[in-house]
């Protein structure tokens, strides 16, 4: 069996603050970032999917962290497709328009290029250090089963090379019927990290909690159950704690998924209050990895 890391997709989250699961004395972001990392040896960065990471920020994790800590980092907007608003791009690379949000295809070409490269380049001291996991790229809910969005996904992996991007699907299309080989057997022929999703279901979002190993590296995200997925309240839409008879039933299979890759990373999204913390805990402990 391969290698399991698990933690949470936030460490900085307001309600987490306030919920008591950081110590009196985390009252720094400095010391808050120490104390997660004593507690998992993996996280996933969320900011960077509202605005690009700065390099001196990515320096400041990568030393405010011990030897063997990982960071996955989610993917711009802009980069997947979502809508961006234009404040979130650097200043010199915002297109003139009365739009508050833009797509790629609103950005001048020069430009979208420019997002890529300071995107990938802020992320160097990660990289230096060793702690830079995968790099989370979440599609959007139209970001269908089709031929220009798969040539998508390998673009999105030349770009990135020599990182290791992993690929978070939206649509249902791409697991309805014999669609699920098939974009199973595209990301293996390809070596294409999946990510693997528990998730609300019955919405046009949702996507089956199929548990499969791509590549060399396996992930799964937890993001609940919360009855008001469509919510635009993002502490409604994740605000769901998982009982620990529900992950009792997820352990065999995570147990299983890592016997089929080198490394496996388990991140729980659930992040109202220190419900990621304490449900990513109860994972570690079941599965018996630090």
């Amino acid at each position: 069996m391969g290698r399991i890391l698990v933690g949470t997709a936030s460490w900085t989250d307001p309600t987490l603050l306030e919920s008591g699961w950081y110590p009196p004395d985390a009252d720094t972001p400095e010391k808050r970032l120490a104390y997660y990392a004593s507690r998992f040896p993996l996280v996933e960065v969320d900011a960077t999917y509202y605005a690009p990471p700065a390099e001196r920020t990515a320096r400041l994790w990568a030393e405010r962290t011990p030897a063997g800590f990982t960071f996955n980092v989610k993917a711009f907007s802009l980069l997947t497709g979502h809508p961006t608003r234009v404040s979130a791009l650097h200043r010199d690379l915002r297109p003139e328009t009365e739009k508050r949000n833009v797509y790629p295809g609103d950005v001048p070409a020069q430009a979208y290029e420019e997002v890529w490269s300071r995107f990938l380049t802020a992320l160097d001291p990660l990289v230096a250090a060793g702690k830079l996991g995968a790099l989370l790229f979440q599609f959007p809910p139209w970001f269908t089963i089709r031929r220009e969005n798969k040539q998508y996904l390998l673009e999105v992996a030349r770009r990135c090379a020599p990182l290791r991007p992993a690929f978070e699907f939206r649509h249902a299309s791409w697991f309805a019927g014999d669609n699920a080989d098939e974009t199973l057997d595209f990301l293996r022929r390809h070596r294409l990290t999946y990510v693997c999703v528990d998730m609300p279901q019955g919405h046009r979002s949702s996507v089956p909690p199929v548990l499969a190993a791509t590549a060399d590296l396996a992930v799964v995200r937890f993001h609940g159950h919360s009855d008001k997925w469509t919510s635009r309240d993002i502490h409604e839409k994740f605000g769901y704690h998982y009982t620990d008879r529900e992950l009792r039933a997820w352990a065999p299979k995570l147990r299983e998924l890592a016997g089929q890759a080198d490394r496996t990373h388990v991140l729980t999204n659930n992040c109202y209050r220190d419900f990621a913390q304490t449900n990513a805990a109860t994972l570690a402990r079941l599965l018996d990895v630090g």
